[in-house]
């Protein structure tokens, strides 16, 4: 039981990687508050969970990520509940692919402000409960392309190297008061958007990668538990890559 009795919060976590994480955790022990877009998911997501598990110490929100006021109350709302934060795990964001000579300054600040803002406003309202309780572990979700960059959609490779500048300098900064940041950057994952692709275009993105599949939301979440757990209490400030061995 990695998180016997951790309280943690995942941002994105009604679907994909997100809720891989939630199931992860709860299986590993912990107090999971999963946070959505919208509160008609996140009541979704619940029901599923409780469909598998109807004893487990789960609840849903869905704040705005781009409001730090909403993100530091809705968190004030889980330690009320169970009494401390010990993981929060940033993972909500979008990608995009739109061209350059196509892209629109609003679409691009979009991406800013869901998949850069959103992060720096969980990871500072986390550190203002995290620090005065002595600690806690903050986890963020950056990407294979925040190394490699890809073809089109500039917006979403920018902000996922702006997660890891944020991830590696905070973890500077709170390393001090026992607060440990890290990020996972995970490949071409199995979720709902790579299982709706014909084979033959599943195929043809598994010749990039040198273990020639695409990976599970279940191996990624394996790795945020290790990063949340006290078995990773000597890692901080680390960007790790769950994708296969990508080839570039």
């Amino acid at each position: 039981m990695l998180l016997e009795n951790k309280v943690c919060v995942v941002t994105g976590g009604t679907r994909g990687i997100g809720l891989a994480c939630v199931r992860a955790f709860l299986a590993e022990g912990a107090k999971v508050a999963l946070w959505g877009s919208r509160r008609e998911t996140v009541d979704a997501a619940l029901a599923t969970l409780r469909a598998e598990a109807g004893d487990a110490p789960v609840m849903g929100m869905a704040p705005d990520l781009t409001d730090a006021a909403a993100v530091a109350s809705t968190l004030d709302e889980v330690v009320a509940e169970w009494g401390r934060l010990d993981v929060m795990v940033n993972n909500a964001g979008i990608s995009q692919s739109t061209p350059l000579l196509d892209y629109t300054p609003e679409e691009f600040q979009k991406a800013m402000d869901l998949n850069v803002t959103a992060v720096f406003n969980g990871c500072q309202a986390a550190a203002r409960i995290m620090v005065p309780q002595g600690g806690g572990s903050i986890v963020n979700t950056s990407s294979m392309v925040s190394l490699y960059g890809q073809r089109s959609g500039v917006g979403y490779p920018t902000s996922k190297f702006a997660v890891n500048g944020l991830t590696k300098s905070l973890a500077r900064e709170l390393a001090p008061a026992g607060v440990r940041v890290n990020a996972v950057a995970p490949g071409v994952t199995a979720t709902d958007m790579v299982a709706a692709l014909p084979d033959e275009v599943v195929a043809r993105i598994s010749q990039g990668i040198a273990m020639g599949r695409p990976g599970t939301p279940e191996e990624v979440a394996d790795v945020f538990c290790f990063l949340a757990s006290d078995r990773a209490s000597y890692v901080t400030g680390t960007v790790v890559s769950v994708d296969g061995g990508a080839l570039f």
